[in-house]
This record gives structure tokens, sequence and C-alpha cells, in this order.
């Protein structure tokens, strides 16, 4: 599959194999082949991946900003191995469910801080 990273895949919403939104792709990390060729090896999602592509002081500012506010410990990027990607459209649309996928430290902070304390919320869904 040839694509252009910053063109098709970047900022693109990711759609796991359900329809429900998982998040938007905010980098991607490259291997290289046997060959010395590049290839998309993974997606990075979240705040942490989103700074380091930012860069500089803002970028640092996004990463503090969401582990001062949100986590309370250091973001690291959600990573999606490449693999679960089915196709490549107006979204990214992945082969796996979302609970299959990697959590999401700022998700698993909301749950936990926000969600889970609202009354009633542990039935809901099931």
């Amino acid at each position: 599959m040839r694509f252009q990273v910053s063109r098709q895949l970047l900022d693109r919403q990711l759609v796991d194999v359900e329809g429900r939104l998982v998040g938007k792709v905010d980098d991607v990390e490259f291997g290289l082949d046997d060959d010395g060729v590049p290839y998309v090896r993974t997606l990075l999602v979240g705040p942490g991946a989103l700074g380091d592509r930012v860069g500089g002081r803002l970028g640092r500012l996004l990463v503090l900003a969401a582990e001062r506010f949100v986590t309370d410990r250091p973001l690291a990027a959600v990573r999606i191995p490449f693999e679960l990607v089915e196709r490549v459209d107006s979204a990214v649309r992945l082969r796996a469910r979302a609970d299959e996928l990697p959590p999401s430290p700022v998700e698993e902070w909301l749950r936990r801080n926000l969600i889970e304390r609202i009354p009633g919320a542990g039935r809901a869904g099931g």
C-alpha cells in the first residue's frame, strides 16, 4: 500500500472494525525492511505523540499540560501496529475492535476519575 503519510495518514480519524471512533493518527513510526526501504511500522496516538510531532516549546507544553491536568504521570503515545490497518480512505480503518487496542492513558484517567464517579455509570453499556 503506497500513500503520502502527511496527506493520507496524519490527523485522520481511526475507526475500529465496528465503526467506532478510536482516536486520530498523531504521528507515525517508520521501520526499514531488509532492503533498507522505509515503511510505516506503527501509528502513534495521543498527546504524547502529538507533542513530539509539533516539537519545540509548544509541543512540550501540550505534553506537560496533558500530564499535569489529566494523568499526573508521563504520557507515552498509544502504539497501534500498522498491520491492524485494513484500509486508508477518509479515515484509517482498522481490522480490530477498540477494546483489542492498547488503552489510552488519558481515557483510563477519565474513566477512573470522572466517569466511574457518575451515579449509575457502572451499569452503562452492559
